[in-house]
Formats: structure tokens, C-alpha cells, sequence
């Protein structure tokens, strides 16, 4: 297949409604206004979708997201969406200024990296029954980093006025945070943020409480 070719054909998602890693890559796509498709994984189902060989072979690590586009296939939620932004550059997703891009790229490796990874469904199981406790923990520790973070390198968004990639990793973040019953109250800055940006549209489509895979008790 040629590189024009791939391009027509929409990308395909690999995602779980409530997977704030794929909620990530649902962000970027609707602030770019890329149409795709989505074909959901459940994690949960038959012991985990996601652990068949079938999607093995979509995604070595056996998580999602992962994306079909432009004739390959990408894994992590990161590595996709720098790949849109780098193929698919307006609206630009990383600042212009070289320092405030720094600090997006803070700020996401935060959470993707010191928060998402400890209190992801496969540490959860794990954990057994002490998982909220554990989860409570290292999302206190790591919002307790990204609080004074943000109050310097916030104006109406994360990093200055525009939405950038830390906006999209940030609000997963928080809706995780508020399903283990995190006090958001210690965090002024991050649910300031956090409130700003539900109110956008690119976030409200992508929301867990609004895709194909979501259960109907859970749907808004």
C-alpha cells in the first residue's frame, strides 16, 4: 500500500472506555479532528481481551491503546500521539517555544510515568485488597509534584493558553484520581485545570462515559 493510500484509510483504535491511556489518544484525535474507529478491548471480559494472542500479535506488551494508521501499527499512548501531532501538526499539541515545551513533556512523563503506571488495572489486580489505599498513595505522591508544577507553568491550560499534550494526560489523570476517591481539595491548581478542561468538547466526546465499549449504568 502507498503512503497516500494508508493516509485515506482512518486509523483504528484499539482501546478500553475507561483506560485513561486510551482516553489520551481519544483526546488527540478529536482536538485534530481525525475521524477513526475504534474497536474496543475489554480488559476485564474473559479474563482480559487484551491477554489473547490475537491482540499479542497487535501489541506485544499486551495493553491498550494501540493504533493502526498510515499503514502501521503504534503502541503507547505517548508514542501515538507524537506521531499524530508530528504527521498531523495543526492544532499544535506541543508549544512552539522550545522551554514551555519542556514543561509539557514534564509534566506527561509525571503522569504517564511516576502516577498511571502504579495504579493501572494490572498493579490494581495485583494489589488485591489494599488497592485503593495503594492507588490513594501514588496519586497523592505524584500530584503532590505536579501541584507546584503547575501553579508556574499554568495560565488557562497546563503550560501558558494553549492545550497541549499535558492537558490531554492530565484530566485521565484526575478522573482516575476521583474514582479512587483522591481529596481533590489539596490540589487547587490541578482541579482548576481539571474543570476548564471537561467544559471542551474534544474532552467531552472522548469521555469514558460516552464510547461504544461503555456499559449502560455507566453511560451519561
Amino acid at each position: 500500500m502507498s503512503a497516500s493510500a494508508a493516509r485515506i484509510i482512518k486509523p483504528v483504535l484499539y482501546g478500553y472506555f475507561r483506560s485513561s491511556c486510551s482516553w489520551r489518544v481519544r483526546i488527540a484525535f478529536a482536538l485534530k479532528g481525525i475521524e477513526y474507529e475504534q474497536k474496543p478491548v475489554n480488559l476485564i471480559k474473559d479474563g482480559g481481551q487484551q491477554l489473547t494472542d490475537q491482540f499479542k500479535a497487535i501489541n506485544p506488551m499486551q495493553q491498550v491503546p494501540a493504533v493502526t494508521i498510515d499503514g502501521i501499527t503504534l503502541s503507547q499512548s505517548l508514542a501515538i500521539i507524537q506521531y499524530i501531532e508530528e504527521t498531523r501538526p495543526e492544532p499544535r499539541l506541543l508549544p512552539a517555544d522550545p522551554k514551555q515545551r519542556a514543561h509539557v513533556r514534564i509534566i506527561c512523563d509525571i503522569i504517564a510515568s511516576g502516577i498511571q503506571p502504579l495504579q493501572n488495572l494490572y498493579v490494581i489486580q495485583k494489589i488485591g485488597a489494599e488497592k485503593v489505599q495503594w492507588a490513594q498513595h501514588f496519586i497523592n505522591r505524584g500530584f503532590e509534584a505536579l501541584e507546584p508544577i503547575l501553579k508556574q507553568t499554568a495560565g488557562k491550560y497546563c503550560v501558558g493558553d494553549e492545550i497541549s499534550m499535558a492537558d490531554i494526560c492530565l484530566v485521565p489523570q484526575v478522573y482516575n484520581a476521583e474514582r479512587f476517591k483522591v481529596d481533590m481539595s489539596q490540589f487547587p491548581t490541578i482541579r482548576r485545570l481539571n474543570q476548564t478542561l471537561i467544559e471542551i468538547d474534544a474532552f467531552k466526546v472522548s469521555h469514558p462515559s460516552h464510547q461504544p465499549d461503555t456499559p449502560d449504568d455507566l453511560r451519561a
